[in-house]
């Protein structure tokens, strides 16, 4: 299996441009691939035509799975109406909703918290898929210990973000730290816009890394023997056995 981020700008004005544009590079990657796209990447945060995008995530969903026969794909969209908007996440697999939970952890230096509501947290939680232990935090939701608690053991950590750049060692530190003290697989995909960190990147359980903020797919393979690997070598306690 191959675990992809994807990283490319959004055009806040254009949607189907933007829907475009993650069509084709979700067609790009092979199948059997674990792919994430940048939070809210469809729509950018939208304050202003928050209905439009709620009503065009509908347009994505049915769009997404028909591209997820072969293929597990990740992202979040805008969702709700009214005083009740959320930004959730879905992981799309062979042409099902199979997880979704919305963002708990709102960004304060963002404003999330006039336009969306806060999603539960108890949606916060360690899925599988095909025997692979899988789990998400949204963005902010990385600054959060307490979150790290409930996706210990996790295979592979999932982060779509739209991190700033004047944070980018922030983001780069964050999502490093959390592979290794997970001994995980953790994919990062954040946005490329010009005010956006990029340091999209794939981290494996050792701290290896792939990343390249000039590249809008990147890509490592999945090998569940370097996690058995790592937990059995510095055992603290997460190894799939106990």
């Amino acid at each position: 299996m191959k675990l992809i981020a994807l990283q490319f700008k959004t055009d806040k004005n254009n949607f189907q441009k933007n829907l475009d544009e993650l069509v084709s590079l979700i067609n790009q990657c092979e199948d059997d691939s674990l792919i994430l796209a940048p939070e809210v990447c469809i729509t950018e945060f939208a304050y202003e035509n928050m209905q439009e995008a709620s009503d065009f995530s509908q347009i994505v969903l049915e769009k997404i799975k028909n591209l997820s026969t072969n293929k597990s794909i990740g992202l979040t969209l805008i969702t709700g109406n009214k005083d009740n908007y959320l930004n959730t996440f879905f992981l799309i697999s062979k042409g099902k909703i199979i997880h979704q939970q919305s963002k708990s952890k709102l960004f304060p230096l963002g404003n999330e918290q006039e336009y969306f509501k806060a999603g539960n947290e108890d949606d916060i939680k360690i899925i599988e898929i095909d025997g692979i232990k899988i789990a998400t935090l949204i963005c902010f939701e990385l600054r959060f210990p307490v979150l790290w608690e409930k996706i210990k053991g996790a295979d592979i950590i999932l982060n779509p973000a739209m991190w700033g750049a004047k944070r980018k060692d922030h983001y780069e530190t964050i999502t490093k730290s959390l592979a290794l003290v997970n001994q995980a697989f953790l994919i990062a995909s954040n946005s490329s816009n010009n005010n956006m960190a990029s340091g999209s990147a794939i981290i494996d359980p050792f701290g290896e890394t792939i990343k390249d903020d000039s590249k809008k797919i990147i890509s490592m393979d999945f090998n569940k023997n370097t996690i058995d690997k790592v937990r059995k070598y510095i055992n603290i306690g997460l190894n799939n056995n106990e």
